[in-house]
């Protein structure tokens, strides 16, 4: 395609995916043969690694303050960096295989690699394949319970994509995948899964649920048109009385995860304790400071926060990393 020639509607003349963060590192600056197999990965888009991530940093942490923080934390504080960055391009290239004929017809996907055609399924699926043994390395350096959970974790990854054809609900099935995480990086640093972890991981469920019913509204109109599902569309005028459901079992969980992770402590410093329940709360409030800005019908503004919620998870992060260093 030459400089100066017109894209088909909906794609770029550069390759270049329409909701991709402007100005990203991939399309300034990697080597042109790798950027389509980056995009394919939404190296563009980094906010998806975040909210796979945070989720791990918040049981490793939680963990951590319930006990005392450790060397190896660091570890699996950077492993599980590592990993989210993997696993997303991972799970992204799977849903984008998957999804194909789909992202095709949607304004907003059909720039992407596989439906614009810069890269084949084939390829696809060994770069699937080279991302998701590099991160079972990585698995490798925990315990062998946080291994198994590593490996329970490739079911919920492997339904999501399909999720959306059979129910109103498949932000649940991407909950269950992004927030696993916590199960994962809680066993990493106590050699066991406990109910803390479960707890906090359903908080994560009802926080995915929240912003991704955000994101949904980007394409609900053509969600309508090809018969795919989502909570957007489920919801309706009502998205904002459901997200303030989800907002509340978002904090009211994860205060419950830190009391059980914490309570049960002998002389507990009442510090860690304030410290930790800070999390919860800051969540909340940045949650509720979205929905004061939400316009559902308002393509940028639900991408500007649905971003957002990097912030947002930084803040429950930031909090509980605190009481883990007392």
């Amino acid at each position: 395609m030459t400089e100066n020639a017109q894209a088909p509607e909906g794609l770029t003349a550069d390759g270049q995916v329409i909701d991709a963060v402007p100005d990203n590192w991939v399309d300034r600056h990697a080597p042109a043969w790798t950027r389509p197999y980056l995009r394919l990965s939404r190296a563009d888009r980094p906010i998806g690694t975040w909210l796979l991530l945070l989720p791990c940093w918040w049981g490793v942490l939680l963990a951590a303050a319930a006990t005392s923080l450790r060397w190896f934390d660091l570890w699996i504080i950077t492993g599980c960096a590592i990993g989210a960055f993997l696993m997303r391009g991972a799970g992204c290239t799977w849903n984008d295989i998957t999804d194909r004929a789909i992202d095709a017809q949607v304004a907003r996907t059909r720039s992407r690699p596989i439906p614009s055609g810069q890269v084949s399924v084939k390829q696809a699926m060994v770069w699937l394949v080279v991302q998701a043994l590099v991160a079972f390395a990585i698995l490798l350096t925990f315990n062998v319970a946080a291994i198994g959970l590593g490996i329970l974790a490739l079911l919920p990854v492997a339904v999501y994509p399909f999720a959306k054809r059979f129910t109103w609900w498949p932000q649940v099935f991407l909950g269950l995948a992004f927030n696993w995480g916590a199960l994962l990086a809680w066993t990493a640093h106590t050699g066991s899964l406990g109910w803390p972890a479960v707890v906090l991981y359903l908080s994560g469920i009802a926080w995915t649920l929240f912003y991704d019913t955000i994101y949904a509204h980007q394409d609900k109109e053509d969600d309508a048109l090809i018969g795919v599902k989502s909570t957007a569309r489920l919801f309706g005028e009502n998205t904002g009385k459901w997200l303030r459901v989800f907002l509340i079992a978002t904090v009211l969980l994860m205060g419950l995860a830190v009391l059980l992770a914490l309570v049960p402590g002998e002389d507990r410093n009442v510090l860690v304790l304030a410290l930790a329940l800070a999390g919860p709360w800051g969540i909340g409030l940045h949650m509720m400071w979205q929905l004061g800005q939400l316009d559902t019908e308002d393509w940028e503004n639900c991408m500007r926060l649905f971003r957002s919620n990097r912030d947002a998870g930084l803040i429950a992060a930031l909090f509980l990393a605190l009481a883990a260093l007392l």
